[in-house]
């Protein structure tokens, strides 16, 4: 399949965190609106450029909410909501609108408090997937979203001899990565012995293999050409997105050891004119650590079950032969929710050259990363959004 070309090109031209971590005195409307402001200084934008916004996870009619929050009156909207997944999805859909011409910068923002909400119990740490619709026959053997993803882990194994040291070694590798993250809520170098001693979560999954739950919030604005050459910081350019969805009801699955990033990959991939091996760097949603393994082998770093012997020998780090989840992802960093979106921020800062000391890639020959990308998947493997950025 050709490569599809946009009509306009379109640019990251801001990104911003929010606090995040621990964020006890803050609302959820505090950190989107912390994000946003700090995205548009960091882009050199002003406010009234951005005419779309997109959104999900707060309010009743979570787009208008926010816009209202933020002094917005966006032409265009998205509150596509697909769990994790949501942000590339909304990216993709923010950059086709861009290309058409139907928006010119196109914010988006996300903040959660599900840390510190769970903390004052304002919320319970499951889900409820209520008894309608296909869920209905599962629900009932409490069939919880950490229990699906270590099915789908324990298929692998069995398939593929993956071994839980593999699956623990993901984890240690991210933890590696946050060790240079000042902003990581976990910093404290772990081992494979510290995994897998660990107290068990849901087989084979220990509790250092499931993210953590924090506080936070980030934005990331992106805009057409003509503003990239007003923005404060260097553009990145989208070059390519694709999307999928595959099952809600685990027994609609037909592969527990494939994701929808299979073909979310092969999308922007395709579309952005490039292959697995031109990336310099990957952020790919770690919810747990299968979810690593799985989303390598996916997106064709790797063949389908060389996923485990892939990510040894320290492969993921930054120094690593393809540096992963460089903040320390959602396995050490922060994960408040749909996390998405903290993927695209950390790709667009590690092109820019603008991570710290220990932790910003850099290619053989001393060159800043030229190429990244971040994919994101939701529910439990139900949904991925694969974007595709570069420095030029």
């Amino acid at each position: 399949m050709a490569s599809v070309r946009r009509a306009r090109k379109v640019a990251v031209v801001g990104v911003s965190l929010s606090d995040c971590g621990r964020t006890d005195s803050a609302t959820p409307y505090d950190l989107h609106a912390q994000a946003a402001l700090r995205a548009l200084a960091d882009s050199g934008l002003g406010r009234a450029a951005v005419d779309g916004l997109a959104s999900a996870g707060l309010g009743t009619l979570a787009p208008m909410e926010i816009a209202d929050h933020l002094g917005l009156r966006p032409t265009w909207v998205d509150s596509t909501s697909v769990g994790g997944a949501t942000w590339e999805v909304m990216a993709a859909h923010a950059a086709d609108a861009i290309a058409a011409g139907h928006a010119n910068a196109v914010l988006l923002v996300y903040g959660s408090t599900a840390r510190a909400d769970l903390k004052a119990g304002r919320r319970t740490a499951g889900l409820s997937y209520g008894t309608r619709g296909p869920l209905q026959f599962e629900a009932p053997y409490g069939h919880t979203l950490i229990a699906k993803y270590a099915m789908a882990a324990r298929r692998h194994m069995h398939e593929y001899g993956t071994t839980l040291e593999q699956l623990a070694g993901i984890a240690v590798q991210a933890r590696a990565n946050a060790f240079h993250n000042p902003h990581a809520m976990y910093r404290e170098p772990i081992t494979v012995d510290d995994v897998l001693g660990g107290p068990v979560i849901a087989d084979p999954f220990t509790k250092l293999q499931c993210c953590i739950r924090s506080d936070g919030g980030c934005a990331v604005l992106l805009a057409g050409e003509e503003y990239a050459a007003d923005a404060a910081r260097p553009p990145v350019w989208v070059l390519g997105a694709g999307t999928a969805v595959s099952h809600t009801a685990m027994s609609e699955w037909e592969d527990f050891t494939v994701s929808p990033a299979a073909r979310s990959g092969r999308l922007a991939f395709e579309r952005a004119g490039v292959t697995p091996a031109d990336v310099d760097v990957a952020e790919l949603y770690d919810a747990f650590t299968y979810m690593t393994l799985v989303t390598l082998e996916d997106l064709g770093f790797c063949a389908k079950g060389e996923g485990g012997a892939f990510a040894e020998k320290d492969r993921l780090t930054v120094g690593g032969g393809l540096p992963v989840n460089t903040d320390g992802g959602g396995l050490s960093a922060c994960h408040p929710g749909m996390r998405g979106l903290f993927l695209l921020v950390e790709a667009v800062r590690q092109l820019r050259g603008e991570a710290e000391e220990g932790r910003q890639v850099r290619r053989p020959d001393g060159a800043l990363p030229q190429i990244a990308v971040a994919s994101g998947t939701g529910g439990w493997f139900c949904s991925a959004g694969t974007v595709v950025l570069a420095r030029d």
